[in-house]
């Protein structure tokens, strides 16, 4: 079986799409289309099923891509990395939130990155779950941190550490408020407060009003910024309420820039996982930086 049309087909498999699998491989459409015609052909069985927008893949074609993707995926790191040149580096090619990569993950993994025998060269990019997860599957990435479980046989994902959120805000919020430290029935307190997120949709405030008050925030976002260490700074300067994970304001509820308005039994959560194409942790870079992102995790909880 020709190995050209193989990875044509992962790549297909991964994307979704002839379309964007064309463009990923810099094949035409026309092209992608034949190679997996003929795949098609050989194995005597369709591979995909053609939608009005994009491909679903057929029991069979699933099948396939478990069993080769893995394999495929090891030759295209023996012929990046070469069989003689043992001078050069592997590269990581790491991707998730952008907060949580830059504060947790890549202080971890840089430890890596020494000059021990083992070493590998560390490329990060951020993005959110589902596009994380989309160039993960495409090959984009080698190792991804995302909020959400995949679904499908081609990702394997391993939950790495939970996020603890809090209800923060200036202290001058706090006192005009008239809270020091809210019940669980006084979100009502707070509708008059201003709100700032990292969406126009709340996707922090609301899932904390949701978890926690068992009702919808009132107050709209007054600054909305897509990074939640800009969303910690706005709120210390008295910008107005926010929902933060517990690591990335820790210090500054130390430092009494921020208060907690909210102590509630059991906080909202929101768990990180790890997630790998399936059979690349037989890759030895990828499987190092696996575990010892799951051992710093340790410290995280």
């Amino acid at each position: 079986m020709d190995l050209a049309l193989l990875r044509t087909f992962v790549t297909v498999h991964r994307a979704g799409s002839f379309t964007r699998a064309a463009a990923l491989l810099g094949l035409s459409q026309p092209a992608v289309t034949s190679q997996i015609r003929t795949l098609e052909r050989q194995l005597g069985r369709p591979l995909f099923l053609r939608q009005a927008r994009g491909v679903t893949p057929t029991t069979i074609g699933d099948e396939l891509a478990h069993k080769t993707a893995p394999h495929l995926d090891a030759l295209v790191e023996i012929a990046e990395t070469g069989l003689t040149d043992d001078s050069s580096l592997r590269t990581l090619h790491l991707a998730g939130p952008p907060e949580f990569t830059a504060e947790r993950a890549l202080p971890a993994l840089t430890e890596l990155t020494g000059e021990d025998g083992r070493a590998f060269a560390l490329r990060a990019s951020y993005a959110h779950a589902e596009e994380t997860l989309e160039g993960l599957a495409a090959g984009h990435h080698d190792l991804a941190i995302a909020t959400a479980r995949p679904r499908g046989p081609l990702l394997t994902a391993t939950p790495l550490c939970d996020e603890v959120h809090v209800l923060v805000a200036a202290p001058y919020w706090a006192e005009r408020a008239g809270v020091e430290k809210l019940r669980d029935t006084d979100a009502p307190a707070l509708q008059h407060v201003p709100v700032v997120e990292v969406h126009e949709s709340l996707p922090f405030v609301a899932r904390y009003w949701a978890s926690v008050f068992d009702a919808r925030p009132s107050a709209p976002a007054t600054v909305v910024v897509p990074d939640l260490r800009a969303v910690l700074t706005c709120a210390a300067a008295g910008a107005g309420l926010a929902v933060l994970p517990r690591y990335l304001c820790a210090e500054a509820l130390e430092r009494g820039e921020v208060v907690a308005l909210h102590d509630p039994p059991v906080p909202p959560l929101r768990t990180y996982f790890l997630v790998v194409r399936t059979g690349t942790l037989a890759m030895p870079h990828i499987a190092r930086a696996h575990e010892w992102l799951l051992r710093a995790a340790a410290d995280w909880n």
